[in-house]
């Protein structure tokens, strides 16, 4: 499907669709080999936005902290609260500043029933019958500006748009996906987690919205500042 969003903000990639699945996808797919090691998922989100299909398994996802951002399994406490914080016998990462904190953000994690497959797919090429769980933006200041507004637009709440500290691939898929899950229909911004942005051009952030709520945001665009004055005189700097 083409989204009316993108076009209205000038993005050049494709909106990411998220698909969990118990079905192997069919398809030439982007993945990692099986056992691979140090491989960030954000690349793979990146080039999904650029127009190739990607697939990963719990087997084919090498980083621990992406097969926690995919929904395979939970992050155990430990080591991951020693090596996001002061280290042990290596130097630690020092996102938080004692192994206590971090565990109390591993700890408040969520965490969904797992699927085999991940796809995620341009949403352009999204076939016949897949319903994704959520879709991933990925854009630009002005962009992101367009979206948070627009997510707000048709609702009395304030409070649309979270942003919450954690791993790249928590922040753009799993907080999304365990959204979906439940029926909440908050939005989130992400890939503010340094260690994934090295995989990533440095303009661009993420901003997730569960399925359902995609789609009754592309329904507001014509009614929206969208279409307005101020709008279109900002966009003139995006093209």
């Amino acid at each position: 499907m083409n989204s009316k969003i993108r076009e209205a903000i000038c993005l050049d990639r494709q909106p990411v669709a998220v698909i969990r699945t118990d079905t192997p996808p069919e398809g030439d797919l982007l993945s990692f080999p099986s056992g691979a090691r140090g491989r960030c998922l954000v690349s793979l989100l990146a080039a999904a936005s650029q127009g190739h299909n990607a697939v990963i398994q719990a087997n084919t996802t090498g980083c621990n902290g992406g097969k926690v951002g995919l929904g395979f399994e939970p992050m155990a406490p430990e080591p991951m609260a020693q090596i996001l914080s002061t280290g042990g016998p290596m130097e630690g990462m020092y996102y938080k500043d004692c192994p206590e904190h971090a565990r109390c953000y591993i700890e408040s994690l969520p965490h969904i029933e797992t699927k085999p497959y991940v796809v995620f797919r341009p949403l352009d090429q999204l076939m016949d019958g897949e319903v994704p769980a959520c879709v991933v933006f990925l854009a630009n200041a002005d962009q992101i500006s367009a979206l948070v507004t627009l997510s707000n637009f048709d609702r009395p709440n304030q409070d649309n748009v979270k942003l919450l500290f954690g791993a790249g691939c928590s922040q753009a898929v799993l907080y999304a996906l365990c959204d979906s899950a439940v029926g909440r229909e908050q939005c989130t911004l992400g890939l503010t987690d340094p260690s994934a942005r090295l995989h990533l051009d440095k303009s661009l952030l993420s901003f997730s919205i569960p399925y359902p709520r995609f789609l009754e945001m592309e329904r507001k665009v014509e009614d929206s500042f969208l279409t307005k004055s101020l709008w279109l005189e900002l966009r003139k700097r995006i093209k």
